[in-house]
């Protein structure tokens, strides 16, 4: 668990708050439980990393405030919209025997072990954060997600998943799926180089062009051959000799 330091602010207006940025601290509220909301401060070089984790708003803090500790969970936080620093974070107390609903982390371990991911299989994980409901002495970092034994075409639905006691997924009406393994995607032939389509395709144009030329001037084969059927491939006449006439006396 993360230990916090707080400072208590007691000027709360925007030059105060800018002020402190400028200083290096981020400006905060703690609120929930009997306790009155407390306005404080946290070094942000102290909550950086913790920030920059995906499970910073679903992960049990200690708060020390003036010297008394107390469990705390984040539950929002303001970023500038130009430089996209932290500029404002609110903190819930977590009061024992009160639930809280939380969207927990989904961690895959034992990958090496699944059959199916062996073969060439793909983890298609649908769902990388469960929405829980947990009671505050009892909330998971994380929940885990076994893959040993898992083969090509098993669906892992969140009843095969181990929670810790009393921690309850809010979708109750069906038993939705976290991930699954596929099969392997099919790898596809490499289409031709457009280099290679381009001189076919030259070819090709080039052969057309050629062949309309020699419709339009006439092959000489394509001549011949309109003559031999104009002929009607007939051998020429032969001329008969004249008759002669008888002559004539005198």
């Amino acid at each position: 668990m993360n230990n916090l330091k707080a400072i208590k602010r007691e000027n709360t207006n925007s030059n105060a708050n800018n002020k402190l940025r400028a200083k290096g601290y981020i400006p905060a509220i703690l609120y929930g439980g009997k306790d009155p909301n407390q306005n404080i401060s946290i070094s942000k070089k102290e909550i950086s990393t913790i920030i920059s984790s995906d499970t910073f708003l679903s992960k049990v803090l200690e708060l020390e405030v003036d010297g008394k500790k107390e469990k705390v969970i984040p539950r929002d936080i303001a970023y500038h919209v130009v430089s996209e620093e932290p500029i404002h974070i609110d903190f819930m107390r977590i009061i024992s025997g009160k639930k809280i609903i939380l969207e927990i982390p989904v961690k895959f371990i034992n990958h090496p072990d699944s059959p199916g991911l062996k073969r060439g299989g793909v983890l298609n994980i649908v769902r990388r954060k469960v929405e829980l409901k947990c009671p505050g002495e009892n909330i998971p970092d994380e929940i885990t997600v076994d893959l040993a034994g898992t083969d090509i075409g098993t669906s892992i639905k969140i009843s095969s998943v181990k929670l810790p006691e009393n921690v309850l997924p809010t979708i109750t009406d069906r038993d939705f799926v976290v991930a699954t393994v596929a099969a392997p995607t099919v790898i596809k032939e490499p289409e031709k180089p457009a280099e290679e389509t381009t001189a076919e395709g030259a070819e090709g144009e080039a052969g057309a062009e050629g062949a309309d030329a020699a419709a339009k001037e006439g092959d000489p084969s394509k001549k011949d051959d309109k003559t031999k059927e104009a002929a009607g491939d007939k051998k020429p006449e032969e001329k008969k000799p004249a008759e002669k006439k008888p002559a004539e006396k005198k």
